[in-house]
């Protein structure tokens, strides 16, 4: 927990970016029977019943020190897909950048080992070399700030049907670029100090 706090305090540097990664699954989910219309003091209403169309998966990449966020959408979640994702931060994103500092969950399928299953390990280890990754605890996703993100992103944008992935492509695009034109950032104020005496509980007790 602190090693991610304290990664949170430092400057921002365009050489060595700070991305919180997060990611979530969407339902896709089809009307069945149109909706009716919205009318003069009275919502649209939409029937109950519908249709599935599969899930996809949201990878958030969110800069909070430059207000920047990119969605890449994908149709499953595995160390595949992941080390794809990656290799977009590092090559499409920051391509200039020496290093890039990325806060992720500590999830099984965001190793270093996913490059080597994905690319062959001459390309994987130059991947690896271009990270600096820093886990949030067991129980601790919270202290990633691209979870704030994806909070946003469901209450503005998601909290609706969406029949298909070109359809969500689209919405989620539409979403990104009017808050990155907005330049939102994230002001984090928790810091190690707080998490010393708020969350002392949680730390190992020693007997002296």
């Amino acid at each position: 927990m602190e090693d991610v706090l304290e990664i949170y305090k430092k400057p921002y540097d365009p050489q060595y970016p700070l991305v919180c990664m997060d990611e979530m699954p969407k339902q896709l989910l089809m009307d069945i029977q149109e909706p009716l219309p919205m009318l003069p003091d009275q919502p649209e209403r939409t029937d109950y019943a519908y249709k599935r169309g599969g899930v996809a998966d949201l990878f958030m990449l969110f800069e909070p020190l430059a207000g920047k966020r990119h969605i890449e959408i994908r149709d499953q979640r595995r160390r595949l897909e992941w080390a794809e994702v990656m290799r977009i931060v590092s090559d499409q994103l920051y391509p200039e950048a020496e290093k890039i500092v990325v806060v992720l969950d500590n999830l099984n399928t965001h190793t270093p080992s996913a490059f080597y299953l994905a690319f062959e390990p001459q390309e994987a280890r130059r991947l690896v070399e271009r990270f600096d990754m820093h886990y949030t605890p067991k129980h601790g996703s919270w202290l990633n700030m691209a979870e704030i993100e994806l909070s946003a992103l469901v209450r503005q944008c998601l909290d609706r049907r969406i029949p298909d992935k070109e359809s969500l492509s689209k919405e989620v695009k539409a979403w990104q670029d009017e808050r990155n034109s907005e330049v939102v950032k994230v002001h984090w104020q928790f810091t190690t100090a707080d998490a010393r005496i708020k969350l002392r509980s949680l730390y190992p007790k020693f007997q002296i």
